[in-house]
């Protein structure tokens, strides 16, 4: 639990009218189910590498056939690992107290935010694979703004009821704080 827990175990909450302080939940990036092909490309090329260097068949003489064979796995490794570890780590999901945010971009960030005290509704698909990983994809709707689709979410079942406890928080929070802005003298 990120918030202070008073008696009974329910979190304590700021007096009306006063804003919730923001606190982190969670912080994730995608399943990283999708970086198995990189990690066996990696193993192939690094394992290939190793074998053919200094082996290579005879047209190719000297030393210069050995900068091709590492020219080559570079080029493979940079394609085929770099790129898509760096594409898994720039997105990524944050959960506060407040709202949702997700981000992702490697050049450009794009960032794409929902309030918890607007409400909005949780679906969540899981495929077979993702079934298999213990992930699922997340779509949060409010019924006004664009969906926000949460893909690839590890450990989807414990995110889904963390969703669904934060926007029972939040909008009792914003139901109490308008009956205090009505009626100010009943504190």
């Amino acid at each position: 639990m990120t918030q202070p827990v008073g008696l009974g175990g329910r979190p304590m909450t700021p007096p009306p009218g006063v804003p919730a302080e923001e606190r982190l939940i969670a912080r994730f990036h995608p399943h990283a189910r999708h970086l198995f092909w990189s990690a066996l490309v990696l193993i192939v090329v690094a394992g290939a590498t190793g074998y053919f260097t200094s082996n290579l068949p005879a047209p190719i003489a000297g030393w210069a056939k050995d900068w091709m064979l590492w020219a080559a796995a570079g080029v493979l490794v940079l394609m085929l690992v770099v790129a898509p570890f760096l594409t898994w780590l720039s997105r990524r999901v944050t959960i506060t107290t407040r709202r949702v945010i997700v981000r992702d971009g490697i050049g450009s960030r794009n960032s794409t935010e929902m309030s918890h005290a607007r409400g909005y509704t949780i679906t969540v698909r899981r495929g077979p694979l993702q079934r298999l990983a213990g992930a699922g994809t997340i779509l949060l709707s409010n019924g006004v703004d664009a969906p926000l689709r949460i893909r690839d979410v590890p450990n989807v079942a414990l995110v889904q009821e963390t969703l669904a406890d934060q926007v029972e928080v939040g909008q009792i929070l914003a139901h109490r704080d308008a009956q205090a802005a009505q009626n100010p003298f009943s504190v």
